[in-house]
């Protein structure tokens, strides 16, 4: 497959269906991980839930840009779900917001894009916590603005943004002590790290993560 150096609105719409896909096979363990603010286990339906919506509104939409980016934003502030498909809906329109100005989703473009959804997740709460999604998508953020600053590459800029991502997830236990008590991630950002895996299974032909056993568990001693 070739590399794409920047994503049109055909690519826009695969990609929010293969984040769909992604969301709804690890809806179970993504609940399995939702701890905080209360352990009801729901923070994977309603961020797939928020992305079926998302993908309801393109039917029937053509394929022409500022269409499908209204539609996905649209959809997404329709059909948010729960707290964590709020915050995503947030990060979707502050993406898409950024790209429909533009006219194509790019390195630069993409940069600026997480910066604004960075943005829009955080004003979307009232008193924001580090250690959830919001610490994800911001730190995403701040890694593709530095690569976007010396390479221009779409991929480059996306690569550098999803392992910063990753690298955000893995350290939300260190700034919630509610995830370390239970042992595990936060739930929300674990739901949008899938978000970086569609774009680049779009851009570069990765192949989107399966779950896997055991994924979401906590921990035996855990006490919620």
């Amino acid at each position: 497959m070739t590399t794409l150096d920047h994503l049109g609105a055909t690519d826009l719409r695969c990609v929010v269906e293969d984040y769909r896909e992604a969301l709804a096979a690890h809806r179970e363990p993504i609940n399995r991980l939702n701890v905080y603010p209360v352990p009801d286990g729901d923070t994977g339906t309603n961020m797939s839930l928020t992305l079926v919506s998302v993908c309801e509104a393109l039917d029937g939409v053509s394929d022409d840009l500022p269409a499908v980016c209204k539609a996905i934003s649209h959809g997404s502030l329709m059909g948010a779900r729960g707290n964590s498909g709020v915050i995503l809906s947030q990060v979707l329109r502050g993406l898409l917001g950024v790209v429909e100005g533009a006219g194509t989703l790019d390195g630069r473009t993409l940069a600026a894009a997480l910066r604004a959804a960075s943005d829009a997740a955080y004003q979307a709460v009232m008193r924001p916590v580090e250690g959830t999604i919001l610490t994800v998508v911001r730190e995403a953020a701040e890694a593709a603005e530095a690569a976007a600053s010396e390479a221009e590459r779409l991929v480059d800029v996306l690569d550098a943004a999803r392992r910063r991502a990753d690298t955000a997830l893995q350290s939300t236990p260190d700034l919630l002590p509610v995830l370390a008590e239970a042992g595990v991630v936060d739930a929300g950002g674990a739901g949008l790290l899938l978000l970086f895996d569609a774009l680049l299974h779009r851009v570069d032909g990765r192949p989107v993560p399966e779950p896997r056993v055991g994924e979401g568990v906590l921990r035996a001693d855990a006490h919620l």
